[in-house]
């Protein structure tokens, strides 16, 4: 079996003078390309380390982590933002795009940083990936012409236009409202219906719900791993929410 992220006896100390704190204790994950897989927890729970190490942010005190099948817990600040830039897509609760910068620049950005050697016809791949989140019409317009939604469909864009192995998602609808968060679990259950690996944390048990595979941090250990039973589909419940509007209207 080939695994996109193999996480095994990870362990995170902060030492904070004489105190130590163990963020994580002994974590065994396994993702397989294709799964869309939500992580849960408290504040405090370890849930935010676990990402920072798979998002090749931070490196664990020990333990081993493979992405792609190659070892990375080793290796140099310089190599992880490598890896980081051609292996990994972020999506973040507050868009993080770059104001007074048109849709079409902020998804092209990472492109600039290819340092592969390849030479890449940007511009046309950033606007490949905004069409592809359905921001077609849209690609001149700065952030603050935008709405929530369409904002954090630029952010998806952007996370996409490097063809990332695994989409790291921290608290995607954590500033929408609540029909625009069922647009966006809609787009990234078509994304992951299309094959691209999703990880998304989340506080919400109904964002959760829309994962495939449910993981729960406590106190630094991994205290569940299920696959969701009962997956809400959102293209449904969006249509749920229209259809209410168009009622409410009439």
């Amino acid at each position: 079996m080939s695994y996109v992220i193999e996480a095994r006896g990870l362990t995170k100390v902060y030492r904070m003078g004489k105190n130590e704190v163990h963020a994580l204790r002994g974590v065994d994950l396994l993702v397989e390309p294709g799964e869309m897989v939500a992580i849960m927890g408290a504040s405090g729970s370890g849930k935010s380390t676990l990402m920072n190490i798979i998002g090749c942010l931070d490196r664990p005190t020990s333990g081993t982590y493979l992405l792609d099948g190659k070892r990375v817990d080793g290796l140099s600040k310089d190599e992880l933002a490598d890896i980081r830039n051609r292996k990994l897509g972020f999506v973040f609760q507050g868009f993080n795009l770059l104001p007074r910068t048109s849709a079409l620049e902020n998804v092209e950005l990472p492109l600039l940083y290819d340092r592969s050697g390849r030479k890449l016809d940007t511009r046309a791949l950033a606007a490949a990936a905004l069409e592809r989140v359905g921001l077609g019409q849209r690609m001149d317009h700065d952030p603050s012409e935008l709405s929530g939604g369409q904002q954090q469909r630029v952010a998806i864009a952007r996370a996409l236009v490097t063809e990332p192995s695994v989409l790291l998602a921290d608290e995607p609808t954590g500033n929408l409202d609540s029909r625009t968060s069922v647009e966006i679990m809609a787009l990234f259950q078509k994304l992951n219906d299309d094959g691209v690996t999703i990880l998304l944390v989340t506080h919400e048990p109904d964002i959760a719900a829309y994962a495939k595979r449910i993981i729960e941090l406590r106190d630094g250990r991994i205290i569940r791993d299920e696959p969701v039973f009962d997956r809400r589909n959102a293209a449904e419940d969006l249509r749920a929410f229209v259809e209410a509007e168009t009622a409410g209207v009439a």
